[in-house]
């Protein structure tokens, strides 16, 4: 849940009264105007906690008609009020670039490699990771690929977990070659969490067979979650609905790993065969730790 302690602006102003006089005067917004964009940012952060489905969707449209630039009023309206695929991707591009004209072209030159670090590039970027996701969908895989690098190119420190999607996207088209040198020659090589160790541990198999080399990478993922592959290959069933937080470690991480790559590993021949063989030879690992989703997003 993103949370209001997000903003940090230094003008206290109440916002609540000015946003009455602008929804009723329908204030033009066709310029940056700081304090109708932090009214209407302050309005989806009201929306992001309130109950009511209808009253979100509400305050999501009243913080576009304060400020049409607001990116994650978009954002909430494609994950509560769209009716199809299409309407969530309008949505979502529509964000992206009301996000891009807010922000103005002269932070994306100066902020790259930074940008998750600035406030208010938040909203944009998770628009673009949105959109993304749809273009994904709808079998757009280049367009999808190229919006992922853009965002690990912004913020390198991937505090939204656009890694794991990548590599996912990449295994799943058998993109093998990229996959490898995104792996183990960028930012992230030694990261621990399971979506990161399965996939390498498939990678070296896929190079190497099942060799000393592709049986360590396993052994380590193994260490950091031995549930996965039960899920992986079918010894346990994958919830319907995913959880909001996992445990590090953990039965959840496991079946969430295996909801988007248990089709990966069945397109590699021999691959789950070969899982199967190696379990029981390495023993359970780490202990299991709490986190939220959104420490990856």
């Amino acid at each position: 849940m993103k949370k209001k302690q997000e903003a940090n602006f230094d003008n206290v102003i109440d916002f609540s009264e000015y946003a009455d006089k602008a929804t009723k005067n329908k204030k033009s917004s066709t310029k940056i105007n700081r304090e109708a964009e932090y009214a209407a940012q302050m309005l989806v952060y009201d929306a992001w906690e309130e109950g009511n489905k209808r009253k979100r969707i509400k305050l999501a449209k009243r913080a576009l008609l304060i400020f049409p630039d607001c990116a994650d009023a978009y954002n909430l309206l494609a994950e509560e009020a769209a009716k199809s695929p299409e309407e969530v991707k309008g949505y979502y591009h529509q964000g992206m670039e009301a996000g891009r004209r807010a922000l103005g072209e002269k932070i994306f030159k100066e902020g790259s490699g930074g940008f998750w670090g600035m406030l208010e590039t938040r909203p944009y970027m998770r628009s673009l990771a949105g959109l993304m996701q749809c273009l994904w969908k709808e079998g757009k895989h280049d367009e999808a690929i190229k919006h992922a690098r853009e965002l690990l190119k912004l913020n390198p420190n991937d505090n939204q977990g656009i890694r794991y999607i990548l590599i996912s996207y990449l295994a799943e088209l058998g993109n093998y070659d990229d996959l490898d040198k995104f792996m183990n020659k960028g930012n992230y090589k030694y990261d621990w969490a399971a979506e990161w160790l399965y996939t390498k541990a498939l990678l070296a198999f896929v190079k190497n067979g099942g060799t000393p080399r592709a049986k360590k990478a396993l052994s380590v993922a193994l260490e950091r979650n031995s549930h996965v592959p039960e899920y992986l290959t079918g010894k346990k069933k994958i919830p319907s609905v995913l959880p909001d937080s996992i445990m590090m470690g953990g039965d959840d991480e496991a079946y969430c790993y295996a909801a988007d790559n248990s089709q990966v590993w069945k397109n590699v021949p021999g691959a789950l065969e070969w899982l199967k063989t190696q379990l029981g030879k390495t023993g359970r690992g780490v202990s299991a730790k709490k986190v939220s989703r959104e420490d990856y997003k």
